[in-house]
């Protein structure tokens, strides 16, 4: 009798080392794309004049209704607003392209606004305007108070042939600046070294200092009709 023999033959794939691994690489994920807000462009009210469309709710506040255009990608806004003859500054924030806010009048103020975009956004800031909130029956406006550029305040300045440059812009919402009072000294800005003559918005004058000093500085701006604005004191050390 015979047997018939099967031989089973099994084949395997291997690779050199042992059975054969897939590897599943997992893909890395995107970051989400971030939206930034577009820069505010103000619009109301006007930079450098007086702001003469207001809501007037007594003799000495009016409302003005802030202005500016919508920013792509802003969720909401910041107003910053400050009182340039006080420096008392104010914050205020909406979700729209206007704010009406009342204020005290006969006052000149700077305003500036700030987009706020999703989070993980920068926030976007405007440049800043200035305007005049005139009384009811005001004519004629105070000029705007005297911006100190140079010396920067708290800074140390090395004086050229013992001179130093002081800078100032200045400019006024009917255009009759007449004359600017520099004052300077040791203690608190109450020395009057000389009065000059208004001839364009940036002006400087160099001043014979000394070495090793602080010094405090102050320009009062005035108008045709008499009215003064006041820059506040700023102070330098000289090396």
């Amino acid at each position: 009798m015979l047997i018939g023999l099967g031989i089973l033959i099994l084949s395997c794939s291997k690779d050199s080392g042992g059975d054969t691994v897939s590897q599943i690489t997992t893909p890395t994920p995107t970051p989400p794309v971030i939206l930034q807000p577009q820069t505010p462009v103000l619009t109301f009210p006007l930079n450098d004049e007086p702001c003469l469309d207001t809501t007037v709710v007594d003799e000495t506040q009016s409302i003005v209704n802030f202005q500016w255009n919508k920013a792509t990608n802003a969720l909401s806004y910041e107003i910053d607003l400050t009182n340039l003859t006080t420096a008392v500054e104010q914050n205020f924030t909406t979700t729209t392209n206007a704010i009406a806010l009342a204020l005290e009048s006969t006052e000149p103020y700077g305003w500036k606004v700030t987009a706020i975009g999703e989070n993980g956004s920068n926030p976007a800031e405007s440049v800043t305007w200035r305007f005049y909130l005139p009384g009811p029956a005001e004519v004629n406006y105070a000029p705007f108070p005297p911006e100190l550029t140079s010396p920067n305040s708290g800074s140390t300045v090395t004086p050229v042939n013992d001179l130093v440059v002081l800078q100032w812009n200045c400019s006024d919402a009917d255009n009759d600046l007449s004359s600017y009072e520099v004052y300077i000294d040791q203690e608190n800005a109450t020395t009057l070294l000389q009065t000059i003559e208004h001839e364009s918005t940036t002006t400087a004058l160099d001043v014979a200092v000394d070495r090793n000093v602080i010094y405090y500085w102050k320009i009062i701006a005035t108008d045709d009709e008499g009215n003064k604005s006041d820059s506040g004191v700023y102070s330098f050390r000289t090396n």
